[in-house]
């Protein structure tokens, strides 16, 4: 009479069985009462989460909703909440899916109580080790964020090493969390040991030499024995890129391999291609159709030397230009460089043809500014498409110049990037003159400079600012050939007008108005952009400015453009219209690479 009973009460255990383990599909998984960081990283931490859209028998997922609160509590602990109130809420069933509700009520979150951090040892006297004890952070009452502790610790670890305490290393390091006093208790201790110094610099070139060791000797700017720091080695790597002989830089400091306490470096440099070939195919609105092909040298002799051949011709602007450059490094990293350039352009404005020879040296003065000593010595013949009077039977009135006259130009950049700046301020200034009777057909002197500053607003936007100006100090601007005047309108001048545009103008017989050339020039403009991602975005714009003689007629163009993070630099496409105008066209720019 038991054994039926028993058959029964098998079976129900059975269904109950099969019925808790029954598939059901996780639908969602919310989570209430956190902000986006902390909801993000909790979701990153749900095992639940990856079970999305499966279907999960159903012992696993009582399972995994159990976990869910602790799993949920250890992923607040990094922001110093260790005792947060949690609910765990599950709706639905096996058929219409599974919904999973995570509800969190933050409690006070744990803080520092006590704050024991230092360096014991030589590096406790270190100005700028002690700068960055100072800078520590969480400190005594602030919120215990394990983040932001681990990055001030790797910070000062980091540091250690960079400034040569190679045998550093923790002598006490420990936090201890009280969760009922909601208390947290620092105790980290750096023993710092000496500072190492600076050892002799194996340099090796492989698999065989190609600059002799002398020249690149004179790039290592620090005396062995002086004290270790890895922004040396790092400047003495910048300095190598920098001549482009070679493809690959290593540098290893080998600290465990001190004599003496100072540390010896090698230094192993593979030579890069020694010629570069270009060519291609080139199309600009005023120049036409045309084709560039070019050489460079990067390597001459075993002393440095480079040389580069580059013709850029088109059916209305051609250029060739020859070039030969002297490694300077004497007195700063730079060159000595002796150019020649012949340019004809034959546009709708203007004839003319010139050629310039230059001997220059530039100096890097620091990691952001470099200057450049130059004399020039030009022969420019021009004529205006406005003084042609259409008749092929008389011949064009040249006006001809001569001018030999030194340059001063010196650019100073600070970015955080140089490809595509988020925050970053760059200056160019360049002062030239010569003397009548000196080389020279006209006395002038003439100072020029462009700024522009990059700020970055939020993860996605950016605000540009450029401002120029220029002007010519010269009581004979008649004689000054185009190529010593000022010009404005078109790209990196003011969008909305054609190139040259702006500033004084003739009338040619056609009708058509042509620039001139001004003593003076002012242009600026504003930019603000938005990407969309980290590769596309938009760009709205204002520039405004004038080429003149005397007093300025701000021209103004607006505009917007379509901005691209390629992989060989930025791509911009504007278009924008001049005010100056309504029945004025549209213009349309393409511009590759960053402005500077």
């Amino acid at each position: 009479m038991h054994t039926p009973l028993r058959i029964l009460a098998t079976a129900a255990l059975f269904l109950a069985a099969a019925g808790s383990a029954q598939a059901a599909k996780v639908a969602k998984v919310n989570i209430h009462g956190l902000d986006d960081t902390k909801t993000a990283n909790v979701r990153s931490a749900l095992s639940l989460v990856d079970t999305i859209g499966q279907d999960v028998p159903g012992r696993r997922l009582a399972y995994l909703i159990r976990e869910a609160e602790d799993e949920t509590r250890e992923a607040l602990e990094p922001f110093g909440f260790y005792s947060p109130q949690i609910k765990v809420e599950r709706e639905g069933n096996g058929q219409t899916g599974v919904t999973v509700t995570i509800t969190v009520t933050l409690d006070e979150p744990v803080r520092v109580r006590r704050a024991d951090i230092a360096i014991i040892g030589e590096g406790n006297e270190d100005r700028y080790l002690r700068e960055d004890l100072a800078a520590f952070r969480p400190q005594t009452g602030d919120v215990f964020e394990h983040e932001l502790y681990e990055a001030s610790k790797t910070r000062i670890t980091r540091r250690l090493a960079e400034r040569g305490y190679f045998d550093a290393d923790f002598s006490s390091r420990r936090v201890e969390v009280t969760r009922a006093e909601r208390a947290a208790d620092i105790d980290l201790v750096w023993n710092s040991g000496g500072r190492y110094d600076m050892g002799p610099i194996n340099i090796t070139q492989t698999p065989h030499q190609i600059i002799r060791g002398s020249l690149l000797d004179k790039l290592i700017y620090w005396e062995q024995g002086s004290y270790y720091h890895q922004g040396k080695l790092d400047r003495f790597r910048e300095s190598l890129a920098r001549l482009d002989y070679f493809s690959s830089i290593e540098i290893e400091p080998l600290p465990d391999q001190a004599v003496d306490n100072e540390v010896p470096v090698n230094v192993t440099l593979t030579p890069a291609k020694r010629t570069i070939y270009t060519a291609g195919l080139s199309y600009g609105t005023d120049s036409g159709p045309g084709v560039r092909l070019g050489m460079e040298r990067r390597y001459v002799n075993d002393r440095g030397h480079k040389a580069l051949g580059q013709i850029d011709w088109a059916s209305k602007r051609k250029t060739a230009t020859a070039q030969y450059r002297i490694p300077a490094f004497a007195w700063l990293d730079g060159w000595y460089t002796f150019s020649a350039q012949y340019y004809d352009e034959q546009t709708d404005y203007m004839d003319t043809r010139k050629v310039e020879v230059v001997a220059s040296r530039s100096g890097q003065l620091s990691r952001r500014l470099n200057a450049v000593a130059s004399l020039h010595a030009l022969r420019e013949r021009w004529a205006y498409a406005a003084d042609d009077d259409g008749d092929d039977n008389t011949p064009v009135a040249y006006q001809y110049a001569t001018f030999l006259y030194p340059a001063l130009r010196g650019e100073y950049i600070d970015a955080d990037d140089r490809i595509f700046p988020r925050h970053g301020i760059g200056v160019t200034v360049e002062v030239r003159g010569g003397v009548e009777g000196v080389g020279s057909d006209a006395n002038f002197a003439q100072a020029w400079g462009v700024a522009r500053w990059y700020q970055g607003i939020g993860d996605r936007n950016r605000l540009i600012l450029r401002a120029e100006a220029g002007g010519t100090f010269t009581n004979a601007l008649v004689n000054m050939p185009p190529s010593l005047r000022f010009f404005a309108g078109g790209d990196r001048s003011i969008r909305g007008y054609a190139f040259r545009e702006v500033g004084p103008s003739t009338i040619g017989s056609d009708g058509k108005k042509y620039a001139l050339g001004a003593k003076n020039v002012l242009t600026g403009s504003a930019e603000f952009e938005h990407y969309f991602n980290d590769t596309w975005g938009a760009a709205v714009f204002v520039d405004a400015g004038d080429a003149f003689d005397d007093t300025p007629d701000i021209h103004t163009g607006v505009g917007f453009g379509v901005r691209w993070r390629s992989p060989v630099g930025p791509v911009r496409v504007d278009i924008a219209h001049g005010l100056k105008d309504p029945d004025s066209d549209y213009e349309i720019y393409l511009n590759i690479g960053a402005d500077w």
